[in-house]
């Protein structure tokens, strides 16, 4: 497992208690549930779940060539992470009135939508057939490689 699957994971696990904990709180004081439920929602879907995907897919898809994509795994993970400590931060104090936060808002969801663009790029380079794998495998022979 490289560093970015690892940090993936942990973050991921990270997201999973935060939202448990979240849910926990919500029974304990009512008051909280409307202005933290998409907090809650969003850590549990976005932090956990797909972080969760993007760290296996990272780590467990098959490297064509032995690609690497170093860089892609860490832009995706700092673009995730930014765009989604920021809506946790930002979302509850919107949701309680805090005028002026959209613009940030909407700045935590392009940083989420950039980094699942990234990721999208990365796997679209990792998802090959096996006629596909041949062809890279003559090539690369053809040239030497």
């Amino acid at each position: 497992m490289g560093f970015w699957h690892f940090l993936f994971i942990r973050a991921a696990l990270f997201y999973l208690l935060y939202a448990a904990l979240l849910g926990t709180l919500f029974y304990l004081f009512p008051n909280l549930v409307g202005s933290f439920r998409p907090s809650h929602v969003h850590a549990g879907l976005v932090g956990f779940f797909l972080q969760m995907v993007m760290g296996v897919a990272y780590w467990m898809m098959p490297r064509p060539g032995g690609l690497r994509q170093d860089r892609l795994e860490g832009l995706t993970f700092v673009l995730l992470n930014a765009g989604l400590l920021l809506r946790l931060a930002l979302e509850p104090l919107h949701l309680l009135g805090q005028e002026g936060l959209r613009p940030w808002l909407a700045v935590s969801g392009g940083l989420q939508l950039l980094a699942t663009l990234v990721f999208a790029s990365a796997m679209h380079r990792r998802v090959v057939t096996g006629d596909m794998l041949r062809k890279m495998r003559e090539e690369r022979e053809r040239r030497g490689g």
